[in-house]
C-alpha cells in the first residue's frame, strides 16, 4: 500500500492552499528581479550608457523591494547590484 499524507485538518489544508499561493507570488517577484538585472546587463551589451543608468535605477527599487517582502536574501541584493553598478560605472571609464 501506498503512504501518502495528506492535509487532515481543516487549518493543514488551508496552509497549503496559503503556501501555494504564496509560492507562486514569490515566483513573480524573483522573475520580476531577475527580469530588471538583464534589462541592466542588456543595456551594458548594447553600450547605451544613459539607458543603462535608469535600468540600474531602476532595478535597484526591485532588488531592494524584493528584499523587503523576503523573498530575496539582503547579502544577495547587496553583491548583485554592486556587480550591476560596477559594470554600468565601467562604461562611463571606457567612453570617457
Amino acid at each position: 500500500m501506498e503512504s501518502t499524507k495528506l492535509a487532515n485538518t481543516a487549518q493543514a489544508r488551508k496552509r497549503v492552499l496559503q503556501n501555494e499561493k504564496r509560492r507562486l507570488h514569490n515566483a513573480s517577484l524573483r522573475s520580476r528581479l531577475r527580469t530588471y538585472v538583464k534589462g541592466v546587463l542588456k543595456a551594458v551589451h548594447i553600450g547605451n550608457q544613459e539607458q543603462a543608468r535608469s535600468a540600474l535605477r531602476a532595478a535597484e527599487s526591485v532588488i531592494d523591494k524584493t528584499v523587503s517582502k523576503g523573498v530575496a536574501h539582503r547579502n544577495m541584493a547587496a553583491r548583485t547590484k554592486s556587480r550591476l553598478s560596477a559594470r554600468v560605472k565601467a562604461m562611463g571609464n571606457v567612453a570617457g
